[in-house]
């Protein structure tokens, strides 16, 4: 018999303990391939929290499985223009090597339509690499599905200019 526990909670960003989960694995993230391979820098492990918790909208569910970090979404509020509604944006998705297959991901994505519902949101976004496609079966299992307005017109790109 399985004793695995599951615990979801939004972060509070200013808990220690929240804040050094949260770098964890977001370092963790930032290491594999698909989060670009390197370490999270100095600066970011040390102001990651207090950046989030000072940026309107900012929230993040983390996911402890036997009171471990096993996982976290971040996400930020935006607004639909054609549904005149606020909306969430994911923009990062973690699950900790060790902790996949498990209904981590999928539990985290209940958390954040919860989570969204209680906002008033009228829908969810996130972003996707083409190759990610452990993430996209994911994605896919929980309800999302590649944007577009009219399929003749082709998806909608994420693109990006650094500054």
């Amino acid at each position: 018999m399985s004793t695995d526990t599951l615990e979801l909670t939004i972060a509070d960003y200013r808990d220690p303990s929240d804040a050094a989960d949260l770098v964890t694995l977001m370092d963790e993230y930032a290491q594999d391939p698909f989060g670009g391979g390197e370490p999270l820098n100095e600066r970011c492990r040390q102001e990651l929290a207090n950046k989030l918790a000072e940026f309107p909208g900012a929230f993040t569910v983390l996911a402890y499985r036997n009171g471990k970090p096993a996982g976290l979404v971040n996400c930020f509020m935006g607004f639909s223009t054609f549904m005149c509604k606020p909306l969430v944006n994911i923009h990062d998705v973690v699950v900790s090597e060790s902790a996949r297959g498990g209904g981590i991901c999928t539990a985290m994505f209940e958390k954040v339509v919860e989570e969204a519902r209680a906002r008033g949101c009228c829908k969810i976004t996130l972003e996707v690499l083409e190759k990610n496609l452990p993430a996209q079966a994911a994605y896919r299992k929980v309800g999302f599905k590649p944007y577009a307005l009219d399929e003749s017109f082709g998806q909608a790109e994420f693109w990006q200019r650094y500054l």
